[in-house]
């Protein structure tokens, strides 16, 4: 039996030896196979001589070989001690005996995973009520979505789009993102900083105006955080909004082809309440993994962890892409997602145990009412349905949000659990 040093922690080494002569003969035999298909100028297929086809594939063929014959050695190391390996291990050449080749693999192994005791836990189960009054504030936003704007003479306030030109400087010099010409911004919406939208409080068109504003510390920006600058503003325009009135053009508008109001308001309430219950799950859900976090300890492999900082890197990388925004040059230092990094993978890990302990795997069942639940959001519910079982990406995402699902309940059951009431406008990121 190969003996694994274990170095610390999670990480092991084994010491693996292949025979240079096994490597010899399979790197002989696929030069052989390569030779009767290998098209070279000057020979017809399968009569290049096996010295030319060495010489332009042996090193290729021999790294092959050299590789696979590694992994059967390191394979059959890790199978005889039983362990399972996390990552990708790191090979370390070594002086072997004779003509013989030695490594040295360092790797990590998954953790034994214990889970404490969940009947201490508390668990925040969210719940919010969907009535009248909700159904009524969305209908309003919808209506703010779909208004017109008219020209007014007046000085500007809360609910007005402004036209603007703006131009920032930091000790009398312009910083980058700082000016705009023909800026519309809709007063009250808090697309500006709250001391950029006072300044406009009341101007009219063709006034300008002068005024210090001052970043705040966390600004996104850290070239400005924490800095004073001046603001020159010309305004203009002012225009008024105008809403629509709530009647059969705006329901028809809202998808509702004859126009009648009781169903225009009965499809609000049922599109909000399943947003409101997705939204719901995934504060009780998040409750949930703070408290398996809190009941059990172990490390976590290294390698997987920055696995999964590459992975978000990438993600964000594709998201400022998405909205339209250079990643050349966008700095995403691996620490920055350590910790979240961490924690999914700490997450990831106790959630395959427990679907493991506890058989919590996700039913066929559980799957199609998933999706149909999905589906249910869209006109055509039957074709989505069929999309998404005709898809196995998507048959997987689904797969996964069941399983995490199913780990929720489990310890819904076995935890403390606290009803926290959450106000409508926080949950759905209204609240000011």
């Amino acid at each position: 039996m190969q003996s694994i040093e274990t170095l610390s922690g999670l990480e092991r080494r084994v010491d693996l030896t292949v025979p240079s002569a096994q490597v010899d003969k399979e790197v002989t035999a696929r030069l052989n196979k390569l030779a009767r298909t290998v098209r070279m100028p000057g020979f017809r297929p399968g009569k290049v001589p096996l010295k030319m086809v060495a010489a332009s594939y042996g090193a290729q063929v021999q790294a092959e070989v050299l590789n696979d014959k590694v992994g059967e050695a390191f394979n059959a190391a890790v199978s005889e001690s039983k362990l399972r390996v996390a990552g990708t291990p790191r090979l370390e050449p070594k002086s072997g005996e004779g003509s013989d080749l030695a490594f040295s693999a360092v790797f990590e192994v998954y953790p034994e995973i214990k889970l404490g005791d969940l009947s201490g836990a508390e668990v925040q189960r969210a719940s919010c009520a969907v009535g009248d009054a909700q159904v009524d504030n969305t209908l309003e936003i919808m209506r703010r979505q779909r208004a017109t704007y008219e020209t007014v003479t007046r000085g500007a306030q809360d609910g007005d789009r402004v036209t603007i030109d703006f131009r920032g400087t930091l000790d009398g010099v312009a910083f980058d993102g700082g000016s705009s010409t023909d800026f519309p911004l809709v007063l009250g919406q808090g697309r500006m900083l709250p001391e950029f939208e006072t300044a406009l409080q009341g101007m009219a068109a063709s006034e300008s105006k002068t005024f210090p504003l001052t970043f705040p510390a966390d600004y996104r920006a850290t070239n400005l955080a924490g800095k004073a600058a001046q603001f020159e503003v010309s305004v203009k325009k002012v225009e008024e909004a105008k809403l629509p009135a709530i009647d059969a053009q705006f329901a028809r508008s809202l998808g509702v082809p004859d126009g009648d109001l009781e169903r225009m308001r009965s499809e609000v309430r049922a599109n909000l309440e399943r947003e409101v219950n997705t939204r719901l799950k995934a504060r009780t859900k998040d409750s949930v993994m703070n408290a398996l976090l809190g009941v059990a300890s172990f490390d976590v492999p290294k390698t997987l962890v920055e696995a999964d900082q590459r992975r978000l890197a990438e993600m964000a990388r594709s998201d400022m892409a998405a909205r339209g925004m250079s990643v050349q040059d966008a700095p995403f230092p691996p620490e920055v997602f350590t910790a979240q990094a961490e924690r999914r993978v700490r997450l990831g890990l106790l959630i395959a145990e427990l679907v493991r302990s506890e058989n919590l795997q996700a039913q066929q069942q559980q799957i199609r009412k998933a999706i149909e639940d999905i589906a249910q959001s869209y006109e055509r519910p039957a074709e989505v349905i069929q999309w998404y079982l005709g898809n196995r990406e998507r048959l997987a995402e689904v797969e996964t949000v069941v399983l995490e699902d199913n780990v929720v309940n489990w310890v819904l059951k076995k935890a403390k659990v606290v009803d926290a009431a959450v106000p409508f406008d926080e949950l759905m990121g209204n609240a000011t």
